[in-house]
């Protein structure tokens, strides 16, 4: 059975990912350091982990499994996650894949070194748009109905 994990502490689309799961009748778990309501739906569990750099990460990555998918930014969790069999998407709709995921770990550690050597390197991303929540509503749809068709 396919189930839907959300790296929750800074997730923008939690509310976008449980109508999805509801819709599809997908059992879906917010992982957090806490504070999060947990929800009324029975479809939705919250696990709240203890604090520390990584340990949502850590139980998400000691979880998830073939035909699961997870919901993250954080490009280390989602590597590790491709690597267990699940699909992995970001918040943004973005589908991370064993094909691309060495490229955007490459890039996180370019990106963090150069922010090491220029303490005022002001890169950043963009904001999160309408058009992000609609692109991530589709593309969970499609991964959902994927994984639970086991491919």
């Amino acid at each position: 059975m396919t189930t839907l994990y959300i790296d929750a502490d800074a997730c923008p689309v939690k509310d976008e990912a449980e109508r999805v799961a509801t819709r599809m009748r997908v059992p879906m778990i917010l992982v957090c350091n806490g504070g999060l309501r947990p929800s009324r739906n029975p479809l939705v569990s919250l696990v709240i982990v203890d604090q520390g750099p990584d340990v949502a990460d850590q139980w998400i990555a000691a979880q998830c499994g073939a035909g699961d998918v997870v919901v993250t930014a954080d490009i280390p969790l989602a590597d590790r996650c491709i690597k267990a069999g699940a699909h992995v998407l970001t918040p943004a709709g973005e589908e991370l894949t064993r094909t691309n995921i060495g490229q955007r770990l490459a890039t996180r550690d370019l990106m963090s070194d150069i922010r090491a050597a220029d303490p005022f390197f002001r890169g950043g991303g963009s904001s999160f748009t309408r058009a992000d929540r609609s692109r991530f509503l589709q593309a969970l749809d499609a991964t959902l109905t994927i994984a639970q068709r086991g491919r």
